[in-house]
């Protein structure tokens, strides 16, 4: 295995001069040997990683090692925030730092972010700092782990669980900034009002004082037993203002209860969404990014597994992937949830672009 490690970083740094920060993705397997290596090859340099179905440019696979560079033109600063299922708010202070030591501008500095678990909880936290500075947030959670095994993320040759590795990142040569493409919208001007939940479990129990699974049966005109399969075309949404973050479902329990993937408050307003076309929506999200932005010189991004799944069924992910490479170098992994901003959100890509 570390033979094999060896070979994936020779491999995959062998255009990686002198580099500020890091970051990677690889085989689970290859975590620990992977990160160590990178911190001895390039002691100097801030690096985060962790493993998933990743891709570049139109390449994708869970078995590859990808390491992207950020040279002389980028300020970085990494760092980890733990115990994210009890307190991550003990690592603000961490955070803080980070972004003093890259004296950020306007429109010129982001944090990518990955993280194992408790995304609002991350969220709520990282924004605390964030939003202080104007600092837009792209971030992914960890998906894909072997059963049974922790999912983990590296920072400096470090391996951690129960944590966010991140990296602000100052582009010193242009803007930065962070999208988000969303494929679905209000299916109807029809609106319900969450009146029950367990946070703790992600579970919608009730919308309108009824079971949540008979208020969506009846309006999709479907049996409490195609809710959860329906999902890939028809999830749900909670508005914020003009905003709609998705939040998917993904079990059904026998009273009703819809467990989703991204938690809900007691009367947040949701509708059931519809799905547009995605090639359009894609193309209109490039045309918005190309119009931002002079040169693109890179973008990171992460997908949904959800939307990983949609497209691969209509076999349209290898379409999207040569499409926004025609922007420029891209870059990610299909994760389990999205951060952006001040939000987790399902079904949805996010992405960072440097000029």
């Amino acid at each position: 295995m570390a033979g094999n490690a060896q070979a994936a970083v020779e491999e995959a740094s062998r255009q990686v001069q002198n580099p500020q920060g890091i970051i990677f993705f690889t085989d689970y397997n290859l975590i620990p040997q992977v990160a160590e290596l990178l911190k001895k090859k390039y002691p100097d340099a801030e690096i985060i990683g962790t493993s998933g179905n990743a891709y570049f440019n139109t390449n994708i696979s869970e078995k590859i090692t990808i390491i992207t560079s950020f040279e002389a033109e980028a300020k970085v600063a990494g760092g980890i925030i733990g115990k994210l299922d009890k307190c991550p708010v003990e690592d603000i202070g961490v955070l803080e730092r980070s972004v003093k030591a890259v004296g950020p501008g306007k429109e010129d500095t982001v944090t990518i972010e990955f993280c194992t678990s408790e995304e609002e909880r991350l969220v709520t936290t990282m924004r605390m700092v964030l939003e202080k500075y104007g600092i837009g947030l792209c971030g992914g959670t960890v998906f894909g782990t072997p059963n049974g095994k922790p999912s983990l993320v590296v920072y400096n040759g470090k391996v951690y669980e129960n944590s966010c590795a991140y990296m602000v990142i100052k582009n010193t040569a242009g803007r930065a900034r962070v999208y988000a493409e969303n494929i679905y919208a209000k299916d109807k001007e029809n609106p319900h009002i969450v009146t029950r939940v367990d946070r703790a479990r992600k579970a919608l129990i009730e919308l309108d004082h009824r079971p949540a699974a008979d208020v969506y049966a009846d309006e999709m005109n479907l049996s409490r037993s195609e809710i959860v399969g329906n999902v890939l075309k028809n999830p749900l949404g909670r508005c914020v203002g003009d905003q709609i973050f998705i939040s998917s479902m993904h079990t059904l329990e026998p009273n009703g209860t819809l467990l989703n993937y991204k938690k809900l408050n007691e009367n947040d307003t949701i509708y059931i969404l519809k799905l547009l076309d995605y090639d359009e929506v894609n193309r209109e999200t490039r045309s918005r990014i190309q119009s931002e932005s002079k040169r693109i010189d890179l973008i990171i991004s992460f997908n949904c597994i959800y939307r990983y799944m949609l497209f691969t069924q209509e076999n349209y992910f290898g379409t999207l992937l040569q499409n926004m490479s025609t922007l420029g170098p891209y870059v990610g992994f299909v994760a389990g949830g999205e951060q952006f901003n001040n939000q987790h959100v399902n079904q949805t890509m996010v992405c960072a672009v440097f000029e």
